[in-house]
């Protein structure tokens, strides 16, 4: 017994160095392996099955912050602001908030949703924000927006698509569009004279472009847009967009990734709706934007300023360096916007009123 005590240890191989390295080097070949698999498999995955590529571009499924009661904007520091409810079409409802401007923050404390709609009849201008995607209406970039737009002496007017937030019906460029358009004739409806702007963030230029050029056409156009972080259209911003960074040189890039997208029929063609857009164009682009890269929002307005339908009306493009670090979504930090508005828009409510 003693003899099988003491020599137990030597019934046991030891591995040796080179086994051991052989054994990791065995997992991590498994492991590479593994994820050169996973990583071909994807373009693949997303051509069979383009729905897996709207949802990217759209993030609708993504609510951030989570835990927020979108009927209480008060939660969100928003005390002069109504939650309502509209119906752009039949099994469609969307979530609006409308935040009055600052001289009437004292006047709005537990008014109803009649006292806020009359208010729009003020004599104070109308901003339309169309939110990009991921989160809702209560995001804290865009909370924020509201909060300076609103002590500038703007009503503001903003919404959740469908399918996104606490609005009911599945996601589409139509859809979207439509919803704004509906939100807009709501607000037109409600607000005499004064002008009503038009501005779209990242994914909302697109849903914005979309809108106006439809008002053009129509003859109802706003009294001016603004793009902030804006793209060319979906294809562009989808081949520069941080995601796609892994996949840009794949052999079949734009038929694996992009075609799904257009397939989809996801455009949100800002380059195209430009040239039929015949209102008063402001473009804010931070320099250091890592999710609509700067170079696509110059190009855009490039192709604004030489088209022929602004050519009776102004076009701007308002760069933020990249030292200030505004990136994609905080240019209403800049001490700045005040003035710029100020400029811009006071030319264009002197166009509405001449």
């Amino acid at each position: 017994m003693n003899f099988l005590y003491f020599n137990l240890p030597f019934l046991y191989s030891v591995p040796t160095v080179k086994q051991k390295r052989y054994g990791l080097w065995f997992r991590l070949r498994k492991l590479i392996l593994w994820l050169l698999g996973v990583y071909i498999a994807i373009p693949f995955l997303v051509k069979l099955c383009p729905a897996i590529q709207a949802k990217l571009v759209f993030l609708n499924f993504v609510r951030v912050p989570y835990f927020i009661d979108l009927k209480r904007p008060q939660d969100q520091g928003l005390n002069h602001t109504c939650n309502y409810y509209l119906q752009p079409e039949e099994d469609v409802t969307i979530g609006v908030w409308h935040t009055v401007p600052a001289a009437l923050w004292k006047n709005a404390r537990g008014k109803d949703q009649l006292w806020f709609e009359e208010a729009l009849g003020s004599s104070h201008p109308v901003i339309l924000y169309l939110h990009g995607n991921a989160g809702t209406r209560g995001g804290d970039h865009r909370v924020e927006l509201y909060k300076v737009l609103s002590s500038l002496g703007y009503h503001v007017v903003t919404f959740d698509y469908r399918g996104w937030g606490d609005s009911i019906g599945s996601p589409s460029e139509r859809g979207m569009t439509y919803d704004a358009l509906h939100v807009f004739d709501w607000i037109k409806a409600r607000s005499g004279d004064n002008p009503v702007y038009i501005w779209g963030h990242s994914l909302g230029t697109g849903v914005a472009t979309n809108l106006v050029r439809r008002l053009c056409e129509r003859e109802t156009p706003p009294d001016a847009l603004i793009l902030e972080s804006p793209f060319t259209n979906i294809r562009e911003e989808a081949r520069s967009h941080p995601f796609s960074v892994i996949y840009r040189y794949f052999p079949g890039f734009d038929w694996f990734f992009l075609d799904p997208i257009t397939t989809s029929g996801i455009k949100f063609a800002n380059d195209e709706n430009v040239k039929y857009i015949s209102c008063s164009l402001l473009i804010l682009h931070a320099e250091d934007d890592p999710v609509v890269p700067f170079h696509l929002g110059k190009k855009l307005y490039n192709i604004a300023a030489t088209s022929r339908s602004f050519r009776d009306y102004k076009v701007q493009f308002v760069p933020f360096h990249t030292d200030l670090g505004y990136r994609h979504k905080y240019i209403y930090r800049s001490p700045e916007l005040p003035r710029i508005l100020r400029e811009f828009l006071g030319k264009s409510e002197h166009e509405h009123h001449h």
